[in-house]
């Protein structure tokens, strides 16, 4: 379940403007900020000797390309903050990072003007800027969303003839496509809050447990909204049984409690066996909760014929430690893990400015065997909104609009994110990566095109780590609070 975990914003802007954006005080309208040095390696650049580049997050630095670190060698480290890469231990492949397209992230995002969304969109989701491409969208409405609703309201409708997506073409499905206009490889990855509360015990969105009664009309149910998004022109990749399978929320929000038997049962007698005879590739995600479950997640990959159907868990970073699935990944090594939402608290001193501290929580994800990470969610006002239900939930999006200027502040996770996202390539191995420093939390991965990329988070003051490859080193400068990516371009004759 969300908590109030502390994040930071930060948008390219000086300080005082972002803070008064967030207290909604009137300030000019500010150009969105322009990503540089974010294309792919050229053949030429591949073709010359090895270098390593160096991009860096800090108190004044936002992603900004930094001169590049001559290697040197030399046959013993005299540094104990010393990061080894070992290429030759290949781990998970990766697909991607990106956020959650909420309905109620589409209704901000709907409320600039065309240009200034063209300009946003290209920033995001680009190859050559942030390239954010695994998104996560709702089937029916979140807690972040502008109503609540689902794709067929109303008393008991089990054969679904009132099944319809109309509600989503206002704005929702236009911009999808629009982002799929920007970037065609974007991966879409669908999860509900609820079914319709006519399949539920409590017969309400809010809270409540599924009902076996209605299993084969809610896989319906997911087979007509892939069908209906796919017609729309917006395929649909991979889905959840539902978000947050191990809570109610206390009836407060969309939500729906789903016990282990009954989501193994869903994706063994309903879904996969449906999805399997229309010939329909969309594939299926299992628990889509926190990492305190690894217990169940092994429990149900354990399960008659769930693996027949399903492989792969996603993970929610809210309570928990992510170094706990690999308990799952050692019980299971084939089993793909991906990570599907975790934010930052809006209301946080510290909102704007925790970029580190999310480069270390991105780096523990990615060393434990995830294949993606997807935030929540993309967008957010000032408030937290939109949001359905009672209280709030204290998770903000990775930006926040400000409801009176409309302008777009930058997390700290934000820029955290976009750390990974424009420099590790879909296709990409985790490598090995060693440090005796607990403090120096980094990852590393080997591009397609034959590229290293190293990201080092440092929650410290300045200091410098020695990055060791092979027979070469380099001195890397690793500033107070910051986030900093190393890539390494490989020449024709490496």
């Amino acid at each position: 379940m969300k908590s109030k975990t502390s994040i930071s914003m930060s948008s390219g802007l000086p300080r005082e403007i972002s803070r008064r954006a967030l207290l909604g005080l009137p300030v000019a309208e500010a150009p969105l900020p322009v990503l540089l040095h974010a294309t792919a390696p050229s053949n030429q650049e591949m073709r010359v000797s090895e270098s390593l580049n160096i991009w860096v997050t800090d108190s004044r630095r936002r992603i900004r390309a930094e001169k590049p670190i001559a290697w040197s060698k030399t046959e013993r480290s005299t540094s104990k903050d010393e990061i080894v890469i070992r290429p030759e231990q290949k781990n998970q492949t990766i697909l991607g990072f990106g956020a959650a397209l909420t309905d109620g992230a589409c209704s901000l995002v709907h409320q600039l003007t065309p240009d200034t969304r063209a300009r946003l969109f290209h920033n995001l989701f680009s190859r050559s800027e942030m390239n954010l491409n695994v998104c996560r969208i709702c089937i029916g409405s979140s807690d972040c969303s502008t109503g609540l609703f689902t794709y067929d309201d109303g008393a008991v409708d089990s054969d679904l003839r009132r099944f319809s997506i109309s509600r989503d073409q206002d704005y929702v499905l236009p911009l999808l496509r629009e982002v799929r206009q920007v970037n065609p490889d974007l991966f879409f990855v669908a999860s509900p809050w609820s079914p319709p509360g006519w399949m539920k015990s409590n017969g309400s969105m809010l809270g409540g447990c599924m009902r076996h009664t209605y299993m084969a009309s809610y896989a319906d149910y997911f087979l007509r909204f892939l069908r209906a998004y796919d017609a729309a022109g917006v395929p649909v990749h991979a889905v959840t049984v539902q978000n947050e399978v191990d809570s109610d929320h206390d009836g407060t929000m969309p939500a729906c409690a789903w016990p282990q038997d009954y989501e193994a049962d869903f994706v063994t007698m309903h879904l996969g066996p449906l999805l399997q005879r229309a010939g329909v590739n969309t594939k299926i995600w299992i628990l889509d909760h926190n990492y305190n479950l690894w217990g169940r997640a092994i429990a149900e990959l354990e399960t008659p014929d769930v693996r027949k159907y399903t492989n792969a868990i996603a993970w929610h970073g809210y309570d928990g430690e992510p170094e706990w699935i690999r308990r799952v990944q050692d019980a299971f090594p084939d089993a793909e893990m991906y990570w599907t939402e975790g934010g930052p608290n809006y209301e946080s001193p510290t909102y704007l400015t925790e970029w580190a501290r999310w480069g270390e929580t991105f780096s523990r994800i990615m060393r434990n065997c995830c294949r993606s990470i997807t935030v929540w969610s993309l967008l957010s006002d000032e408030h937290g909104r939109p949001y359905v239900g009672s209280g709030g939930s204290g998770v903000g999006g990775a930006m926040l609009m400000n409801s009176k200027s409309k302008e777009i502040s930058y997390s700290g996770m934000f820029w955290a994110l976009g750390h990974f996202s424009r420099f590790v390539q879909r296709g990409a191995t985790r490598i090995g990566s060693e440090s005796a420093e607990k403090d120096l939390h980094h990852s590393a991965f080997e591009n397609p095109d034959g590229s290293f990329v190293v990201v080092i988070s440092n929650q410290t003051t300045d200091r410098t780590c020695r990055l060791r490859l092979a027979d070469q080193t380099a001195e890397v400068p690793l500033a107070t609070d910051s986030v900093t990516t190393l890539v390494i371009l490989r020449s024709a004759e490496g």
